[in-house]
This record gives structure tokens, C-alpha cells and sequence, in this order.
């Protein structure tokens, strides 16, 4: 579904992302995981087309588009739950959720709100209230309900469980496996390698804008090396 090559970013003359490849086929959870500054933020937003890529090629299912807006991207079928969840507090749950579906206004949008309430129950009850009264784990679930109101192939969720509690991590991260059994297909960034290893099919190692090692997740939640790097085991 995804294949990127040799790509690289940079904010001004700072280059973060070093000629990095990888690829994503569909129906998986592709975990990437990495330090702080590693350039995995930096990754998911050069996909999404907020940050431009400065040279290498991005293909979703074929076609060429490190140089798509992103709005062309979102209608393509690429979205994006972005680290620090961004809702729109003054808004309520709905209209945050109406909004993800900009670029998607069909006979489906009521569907698709319809199953982000499924998938996340608690939104549906505070659907009339402002999502800035939402405790931080229901505006994580706010946030990456909106990026399904895209109705996205490829979804693109960088660090979901960040300050949350165990227990909100865990509640996210099943959702995230339900998400791939209903065909949608994952690229997650997660500062919590562990967690994101457990439940990837396969994963990539991001060391200062390099793909340092690549592997499933379980053959790379094994490897001495990243258990020491990266789990602190």
C-alpha cells in the first residue's frame, strides 16, 4: 500500500530524515519506533504533505505523491491522528468529528460517525459538549475518530498513548487491533515501544533519521539490541 524511498526532510538547513526506506502493505499495523528526535513525527507528517519532502519518492498504491497537497492526499485515502491530538476545543465531540470529514462529504459521513461512536462509545454520550472538557484520553479517542471520518485506507497515528494512563493505553491500543480486523491498514508511532511491538505485524527502528533495523514485531521486541536501546530491558 505504501512504499517510501529514500526520503528526506528538513526544517530549514536541519536535515531530519536521512534517505529512509520502508514499506506498508495493506491490513497490517507497521509499528516505528525510536528515541526522542529520531524523526518519527517527522516521518508520518512528510506522508501526510505537511512537511515537504526535500527529495526521494512516496508511492500509495502506485502513485507517486510526495508532491500531492494534503488535502489530496486525505481524499486518496491517507489520514493522520497527529501527536498532541489538536481537537478543537471549543467545539464539541461532533462537530470536532464532522470536521475530520472535510474532504469526505457523501451519503457515508453518517456511517462513518456512526462507527467511530461504536468504537469509542464514551464519544457518542458527550457528543454535545466541548472537546476541550474531554479528559486527555477521550481526546485521544477524539482524535484519531476524526481522522477515520475520512474514511482512510492508510491510518497514520503518531503517539497515541502519550501521557495516558495504563489503562486508557490499553483501551487505544485495542481499538487500534479492531481497526486493522475491520481492513484498515496502521503506521503507528509510539514513544512505547513495547506496546507498539506487541501488537505490530511488523516494525521499523528510526535512529537519528535512519531505518537502523526492520523485522516483525515480535522478532524485534526479541532482539537484545532494541530490548536495551529502547524497552529498557
Amino acid at each position: 500500500m505504501l512504499t517510501v524511498e529514500a526520503i528526506t526532510s528538513a526544517y530549514g538547513r536541519i536535515n531530519v530524515l536521512h534517505e529512509v526506506w520502508l514499506e506498508v502493505k495493506a491490513g497490517e499495523i507497521v509499528a516505528l519506533v525510536g528515541s526522542n528526535g529520531a524523526g518519527k513525527t517527522t516521518l508520518l507528517r512528510t506522508l501526510s504533505g505537511v512537511q515537504p519532502a526535500r527529495s526521494g519518492r512516496i508511492l500509495f498504491k502506485g502513485e507517486a505523491i510526495e508532491r500531492l497537497e494534503p488535502h489530496q492526499r486525505v481524499v486518496r485515502g491517507i489520514s493522520q491522528s497527529p501527536e498532541g491530538r489538536q481537537v478543537f476545543g471549543p467545539l464539541s465531540v461532533e462537530d470536532n468529528l464532522r470536521l475530520g470529514a472535510y474532504r469526505r462529504q457523501d451519503a457515508g459521513m453518517r456511517g462513518r460517525l456512526d462507527h467511530v461512536f461504536a468504537l469509542f462509545p464514551v464519544l457518542a454520550e458527550k457528543r454535545r459538549i466541548a472537546a476541550m472538557s474531554l479528559s486527555g484520553g477521550q481526546q485521544q479517542m477524539l482524535a484519531i475518530g476524526r481522522a477515520l471520518m475520512a474514511a482512510p485506507k492508510l491510518l497514520l497515528l503518531d503517539e497515541p498513548s502519550l501521557g495516558l494512563a495504563p489503562l486508557l493505553v490499553d483501551q487505544i491500543l485495542a481499538a487500534v487491533r479492531a481497526l486493522r480486523a475491520e481492513g484498515i491498514t496502521v503506521l503507528l508511532v509510539e514513544q512505547n515501544a513495547s506496546a507498539a511491538l506487541a501488537i505490530a505485524d511488523r516494525g521499523y527502528v528510526l535512529e537519528t533519521g535512519r531505518v537502523v533495523m526492520e523485522g516483525s514485531g515480535a522478532a524485534l521486541l526479541d532482539d537484545p539490541k532494541v530490548r536495551t536501546a529502547y524497552l529498557g530491558l
